[in-house]
Formats: C-alpha cells, structure tokens, sequence
C-alpha cells in the first residue's frame, strides 16, 4: 500500500563571503518564495573545506534557515533549480570578483533525515529530475544525528546537530498542530 508522506520542514544553508549577501538578498528572495523564516543558526564560519575557495573565496561564511511553510518531500527538484536561479541572478546583479558568491543549498528535514539537493552525481545519490539529484546527509537515531561516510563536515558539528534538532522538534510541534 502507497501512503501518503506527511510534509517536510523546508531548509537551506547558505554560503557566501560577503554576509549580506546571506542575511540580506538571499533572505528576501527565500522569504518572497518560501515564505517566513521560522529558525535561524548564527552565522559560522566555513572553513571546513577549501572545495569552494576558487570559485568563492575566502573568509566564507555559512548561515542554516528554516521555513514556516511545511513542503511535500517531492517539490525538492523544484527548491534547488529555483536557488541555483537566485545564484545567477545574484551574480548577474552584483559586481563582486568571485564567480560564484554566493551559494544556496536548500534540502529539508523529516523526523527521520535530513536531505539536501545537489547537481553533483555521485554513487550514493538518487536522481530527481532535471539535473537534480537528493543524498541523505544526516539521520536521527536514538535522539541523535548520525553521520555517513559522505556526510560534508560542517555537516558533522555540533553546531549543526544542534540546529536541526531544533528544527526537527519545530517540526514535530507542527504535527501535532
């Protein structure tokens, strides 16, 4: 039997090296489309990888939201092709020297996972469509996140862990709702 899923917590984290590029005009746009912020984290500093220092910088900063509109899981193909819109047009609209200052990787957030949307094909990914594929970052078990071998290191913090169980007890307040 086919069940219907219950609706997921929106969420993205957000890059940059410039910080109002994160707490301004990805916040407007995110809040323009996917309505209020509903937890924030502070704003950490990303230096758990150089991966993106070519294409961004450095001194990169890193800022996790999430959304007061609840989603279905399957529109996650639909919030990273809309973000991936945003980077260009932030980039389109900006004159900063990176070719990529800024990047939004939404996901979302269920009592079990957290998973976020990529354009990278990798062999523990699963296709969506239209050049977006999904990867189970983190999941919860026995009161804690876990990681797996793929899991991004900031990923691995306890700042982090400590966001998403925020969000994740949000969440299950809203189902009792």
């Amino acid at each position: 039997q086919i069940l219907k899923q219950r609706p997921v917590l929106l969420i993205a984290a957000v890059s940059s090296r410039h910080e109002t590029a994160i707490d301004e005009w990805t916040r407007q746009a995110a809040e323009k489309s996917w309505g209020s912020i509903a937890i924030e984290s502070p704003m950490f500093v990303f230096d758990q990888t150089s991966y993106y220092t070519p294409s961004m910088g450095t001194d990169l900063k890193k800022k996790l939201f999430s959304f007061e509109n609840l989603i279905d899981p399957a529109r996650l193909a639909d919030t990273k092709i809309l973000s991936n819109r945003w980077e260009d047009e932030f980039l389109r609209e900006n004159r900063f020297p990176e070719v990529r200052p800024l990047n939004i990787d939404p996901g979302y957030l269920s009592e079990a996972k957290v998973v976020l949307a990529t354009t990278k094909d990798r062999d523990h990914r699963l296709y969506l469509r239209d050049g977006i594929f999904a990867e189970v970052t983190l999941h919860f078990k026995k009161g804690v996140w876990e990681s797996s071998r793929w899991t991004y290191p900031d990923y691995q913090t306890d700042h982090f862990h400590a966001f998403f169980t925020r969000c994740r007890n949000y969440l299950r307040q809203r189902y009792l709702e």
